[in-house]
């Protein structure tokens, strides 16, 4: 059994954080409105929930309830969210019987508004004073253009004071049988939803699926059980017109948080990385570009942060908290020993980010008057840079021994306690069982030694490849129990993870390894070195890179990979200096007792002991690194420019809309009588054996359809003989008095015996063959008999 978090090392973190006169009068008596049959002046729980209206709705209420729940799993409170649901519609179900409708709209507002002031006492007093209303409306704003719930600083705290509101809301509605009020009011709620890019397209679908449902079974239910039966193909129909439709045309705005980055139209990791957006997630196979980003100018390399985020989600990373305006001195220092890095970086293209040595504390140029700067005391940009733009950071790096971080406590401050130690509920035990046992195997003693431990777990047991699928569910289990390769996204993530199960506060962070060092102060930095890494934080030395990914040999791969792109005629492949190749300096061993071994190396060609998780040095090189036996995608490095080549794997959702466009077209050749025809078709071709007075009967309607169509149909009053003796002189002859005798023979005579009912048949059979051209007709005739 895994160790509770924050136990191992004394950590404080967890993880989860109809006219208007009747109407009034029935309103009065608690009967309300009634899309739903029956009577519209009696209040009835039973009455409301037989409807197949309630359908409808309980999948619109499902869908809103699914995005609260994944909020709350997130960062706590699951549990909490179901009783408080369980209880409000409990309630709302209660005061349905006497409660007025204009009441119960005033008191869904009222609980609407206290619910905002409640979320606001939430938030603490020093986020709280940032609360204007340019801010309000500009985050109101926001959150309809794609902004995350789970970018609110208090989200869990945001989700159980806002569901109360739909929640009774729509159950008052349903109970009044106001069933077409009750999916909206659940489906308009989910929207909201979509629009904060909080709910996918499945519980968008589910949401416009139940109001379709609640819409098409209330109208039908006036013509009774009856009515509804005969019409459901119609229904059917138009749900997986839905369906299908919803699942092609997207109506989240994407770009946002998926931003297209120059270097090809299939999916890259660097798009997700280096853009700096509010969320991020895991993309499954990709690839990246050799393109020059930028330029940097320094005394010594580093890894090119671009910014950090701290709630995950299972499946994503986000940032919570707020930007404000970069001002001198916005930037504070690390709390402890740090040396000063000054940094210049010059854009090669455009570039939506400011890439930057840890800790920047200062920001010089034009860009300084319009840089934002996010809670997590990152930069970013204002504008998009352009080509030639360029800035200067003032960076101080802490420079913190090994001893020193181990000997650094676990006295977190409870504010980045309960921040960097979340994970979702929902996290398999599993996960920290793993951990404990890898840090029980490295005889781990504090938060130091485990973040070692786990690091070189994962550059140990793990490959690298850049041809991976998107994992299913949470992705660090999915990484850790389920796959054996990955990427730089993968391998953060997990680490992250692993040491959040244990108390350690550690966040997810973006940017770019050094990049190809072309003189003795400056680096070229491609797309291909974009990364993901780790930062641990230990009380008074503030956060210390990671970096799982393995890290071996990988310098002759990405040469190759740039050779490549030149020979291809490639844009922008290189910087001045940069196609002469690396430049060369002297290799050094660092000095270990002065920085950790984990950090970034001084150059390019220096040594990094214990990177490849066995205690033998291998060169830490500009990409993030590859394993010396993986091969990625393409040839290339670590998160290099190869791409992806996987066959397609439906996912859950694929099958369900494949499902629902079969359902559809069944329903929609029914509604049209295709099924009808087709039905028709096969009765009429093809008869199977089974006693021979049956075998008769059935061969002389077989005859009389057929003749229906090639014909004409019997007419009323006429008898089966008079009808076959008019066929026998216009149309069959003698064959359909054949026949007929079989059929009277084994109706109303003695039976037949197995020969004659198989001549019988067989009659039939020919005269279908020969008059074949005519059953193009089928669907002009009535039902067969």
């Amino acid at each position: 059994m895994s160790t509770p978090v924050g136990d191992r090392f004394g950590g404080m973190g967890s993880r989860g954080s109809g006219n208007a006169d009747g109407a009034a009068a029935a309103d009065r008596r608690g009967g309300g409105g009634n899309e739903g049959g029956g009577d519209p002046g009696r209040y009835s729980v039973a009455a409301a929930v037989r409807s197949p209206a309630t359908l409808g709705v309980g999948l619109a209420v499902a869908s809103f309830l699914a995005v609260f729940y994944h909020v709350v799993d997130v960062v706590g409170g699951a549990t909490f969210l179901l009783m408080e649901v369980a209880l409000v519609a409990a309630a709302a179900a209660w005061l349905g019987g006497f409660l007025r409708e204009r009441t119960a709209v005033g008191l869904a507002a009222a609980g609407f508004a206290l619910a905002l002031i409640g979320y606001f006492l939430s938030v603490p007093p020093s986020a709280r004073a940032l609360f204007t209303v340019g801010r309000v409306a500009g985050d109101v704003l926001a959150l309809l253009t794609g902004l995350s719930v789970l970018r609110l600083l208090n989200a869990g705290a945001w989700a159980l004071f806002l569901v109360p509101v739909p929640t009774f809301l729509s159950t008052y509605l349903l109970v009044r049988r106001r069933h077409v009020a009750a999916a909206t009011v659940a489906a308009a709620t989910t929207g909201f939803f979509v629009l904060t890019g909080d709910a996918g397209a499945g519980v968008g679908l589910a949401a416009a699926v139940g109001l379709t449902l609640a819409v098409g079974f209330s109208q039908l239910a006036a013509a009774g059980r009856t009515g509804v039966l005969a019409q459901w193909d119609t229904i059917a129909v138009v749900v997986a017109a839905m369906v299908v439709v919803t699942s092609v045309v997207s109506v989240v705005p994407g770009s946002a948080s998926n931003p297209v980055i120059p270097g090809g139209s299939s999916p890259t990791v660097e798009s997700s990385l280096v853009a700096n957006t509010d969320s991020i997630g895991v993309l499954g196979s990709i690839r990246l570009s050799p393109e020059v980003r930028f330029t940097v100018q320094a005394e010594e390399s580093a890894y090119w942060r671009v910014g950090s985020y701290d709630r995950y989600t299972g499946g994503r990373w986000v940032r919570t908290g707020d930007t404000s305006p970069y001002t001198s001195g916005s930037l504070g220092e690390p709390p402890g020993e740090s040396e000063r890095m000054v940094q210049r970086v010059t854009a090669r293209g455009q570039l939506d980010a400011l890439p930057a040595a840890w800790k920047p504390v200062e920001l010089r140029g034009r860009t300084a008057d319009t840089a934002q700067v996010t809670d997590h005391d990152g930069l970013k940009p204002g504008t998009t840079l352009l080509e030639n733009d360029t800035y200067t950071v003032v960076s101080q790096r802490p420079t913190a021994t090994t001893g020193e971080l181990r000997r650094a406590g676990t006295d977190y401050p409870s504010a980045i306690s309960s921040r960097y130690t979340q994970l979702p509920e929902s996290t398999p035990d599993r996960v920290g069982e793993r951990t404990a046992d890898v840090l029980d195997q490295a005889d781990a003693s504090n938060p130091y030694e485990a973040a070692v431990a786990v690091e070189r777990y994962l550059e140990r047991t793990k490959e690298y490849s850049l041809d991976v699928p998107a994992p299913q569910g949470n992705t660090a289990d999915s990484f850790l129990f389920e796959m054996d390769a990955g990427y730089c996204v993968y391998y953060a993530t997990t680490m992250v993870a692993m040491l959040r199960t244990q108390g350690v506060p550690a966040r997810f962070v973006v940017g770019y390894t050094p990049g190809q060092r072309v003189s003795e102060d400056e680096w070229v930095v491609r797309g291909l070195d974009s990364h993901a890494w780790v930062e641990v934080y230990f009380p008074g030395h503030g956060w210390v890179q990671f970096d799982p990914t393995p890290s071996g040999p990988r310098e002759s791969a990405e040469q190759t990979s740039v050779e490549a792109a030149r020979e291809g005629g490639d844009e922008n492949v290189d910087a001045a200096g940069s196609e002469n190749g690396s430049y060369e300096t002297p290799t050094a061993t660092p000095d270990s007792g002065s920085t950790p071994s984990t950090g970034p190396t001084p150059d390019l060609g220096a040594v990094n002991p214990g990177a490849d998780g066995f205690g033998n040095a291998t060169v830490a090189t500009a990409g993030g690194g590859l394993t010396a036996n993986a091969t990625p995608a393409g040839g290339g490095g670590s998160d290099d420019a190869g791409d992806g080549d996987e066959g397609w794997t439906p996912t859950g959702e694929d099958v369900a809309v494949g499902a629902a466009a079969l359902v559809g077209l069944v329903a929609g050749a029914r509604r049209f009588g295709l099924t009808g025809r087709v039905r028709r078709t096969v009765w009429l071709l093809h008869q199977s054996s089974a006693d021979p007075n049956t075998d008769a009967e059935r061969a002389f309607r077989r005859l009389e359809y057929l003749a229906s169509i090639v014909y004409r149909p019997r007419r009323p009053g006429e008898t089966p003989r008079q009808y076959v003796e008019a066929l026998s002189r216009e149309r069959f002859g003698d064959r359909a008095r054949a026949v007929a005798d079989a059929y009277e023979h084994a109706r109303y005579g003695g039976g037949v015996d197995e020969a004659e009912a198989r001549r019988a048949i067989e009659t039939v059979d020919d005269l279908i063959r020969q008059h074949a051209p005519v059953l193009r007709r089928l669907g002009g005739a009535g039902a067969p008999p």
